[in-house]
């Protein structure tokens, strides 16, 4: 295997095209770090459709440059495997026929030992094609920033279907270091102060945030996907946004009060959803015969941080628990509007570089009057479709198929998670998921 840098080394930031080659380098390797805590045996594990195995994210990422790229604009290279662009294309039926999605669980080969030499390959003839970058048309250059914001879009799938994985085991294995898991195992016999620090946070404040016509969409230099585009207006009345994210304890609350029983506080689809799935609480809660709320994270089970925010929420939980606290989510507007108003920035945030691999709760000195969690910790539910934006236009070939093809029957999300890379985000970040979704660091916050 590889050695990649620790789990929690940052690329550098968003680069120029003078530093392309070290920012490849750097999210190369994060994503070969990701893996490494693992077993062999468990980069195979298919266990929901909405999961890939983590062998075939190493696999996937690799082929998305040696198609893009390397098939394009290095003269005489000759692929890896020939099968390889069938067993590892993802959804681009302008590139060829794939395995079904749900069929990736059952690719025992090739083994990891050969995706290793995969990626091993690739990298050695991208490092050739990247020093003479300058000598190619610009749309190259153009289809490394993307490679590389795919990839960091990978290194999100890879945290979160790691944790699926690992969680759907009866052992329950931890996913961090063995420092760690005594951590959590002082969490398990109660000797911590995670289990007090709701007790010691204040509740949520509403903010106000003034109406007008506000340009929404990517204003800024740099790479941006297409779906954040064209800048465009939009009319937002005056509201109101908590100041952080709705937390465990929050949520709690709703459950004790019966919200996963009350058909009123539910839309039609979420409440057939949450009775014929038998949802009475998030994603990776369970609660202990004595009565104790347990919860699988990177170190395993622990009981439950009432102070953290609350994730692996479905868009119909985070809806149900708005309507039994008397608010809404915000629109995507709203949101994008609210961040800049309140001037958030990704630095300080929660991110996947952090290491936590978990949302953390917000200080308990945090001042009030201030929006924080903006960025970082969980993604936030909004309540706006997976539209495009006004005058946006599909690209022609595979690129097209990148965003626009999904821009139906899914909801919008903003603000990155503890598995997102700092340098992916920006505050224009168009996320989105079916409503039923809740594998990824999904949560809330309130808006009126």
């Amino acid at each position: 295997m590889p050695t990649s840098p620790s789990l929690f080394a940052a690329p550098p930031a968003v680069p120029g095209t003078s530093s392309l080659a070290a920012h490849y380098q750097a999210v190369r390797a994060q994503s070969v770090a990701l893996v490494q805590p693992l077993l062999p045996e468990d980069t195979v594990v298919q266990p929901s459709l909405d999961v890939s195995p983590p062998k075939w994210h190493l696999a996937h990422t690799t082929w998305f440059w040696e198609t893009m790229l390397l098939q394009r604009f290095a003269p005489g290279y000759e692929v890896f495997h020939p099968e390889y662009a069938f067993l590892f294309n993802s959804y681009y039926n302008s590139l060829g026929s794939r395995v079904n999605r749900a069929d990736r669980g059952t690719l025992s080969r090739p083994p990891l030992a050969d995706v290793y030499r995969y990626r091993a390959y690739v990298d050695e003839h991208m490092a050739a094609l990247l020093a003479r970058l300058a000598e190619l048309p610009p749309t190259a250059t153009e289809l490394v920033e993307l490679g590389l914001h795919h990839e960091q879009q990978h290194q999100e799938l890879l945290a979160t279907d790691i944790k699926y994985i690992l969680s759907t085991n009866p052992l329950a294995p931890g996913y961090l270091s063995e420092e760690l898991r005594v951590k959590s195992e002082a969490l398990k016999s109660g000797n911590s102060s995670l289990l007090t620090l709701h007790s010691s946070l204040s509740e949520a404040t509403w903010l106000a945030v003034p109406g007008g016509i506000y340009a929404v969409g990517h204003q800024q230099e740099g790479f941006s996907f297409d779906n954040e585009l064209p800048v465009h207006e939009v009319l937002v009345a005056p509201f109101e946004l908590q100041n952080r994210l709705v937390t465990n304890g929050d949520f709690l609350r709703f459950i004790e009060a019966g919200g996963y029983q009350q058909f009123q506080f539910w839309l039609g689809e979420g409440w057939d959803l949450i009775n014929r799935e038998g949802w009475t609480a998030p994603l990776y809660w369970s609660k202990t015969a004595e009565g104790q709320w347990l919860r699988y994270g990177p170190t395993g089970l622990a009981p439950l941080n009432l102070a953290a925010p609350v994730a692996h929420l479905s868009f119909y939980e985070a809806d149900a628990y708005a309507q039994w606290a008397g608010a809404r989510l915000p629109t995507e507007a709203e949101w994008e509007t609210a961040a800049r108003y309140f001037e958030a920035t990704p630095q300080g945030g929660n991110w996947l570089e952090t290491g936590h691999f978990d949302p953390q709760p917000l200080p308990a000195d945090a001042d009030p009057t201030q929006c924080h969690q903006l960025l970082g910790d969980c993604w936030e539910w909004t309540y706006s479709p997976y539209h495009p934006y006004p005058g946006y236009q599909r690209a022609a070939g595979a690129l097209g198929e990148y965003n626009g093809k999904f821009m139906i029957n899914q909801l919008v999300l903003r603000g990155g998670s503890c598995a997102t890379p700092e340098s992916h985000i920006r505050l224009t970040y168009r996320n989105f998921f079916h409503a039923d979704k809740r594998w990824q660091y999904t949560g809330l916050r309130l808006a009126r």
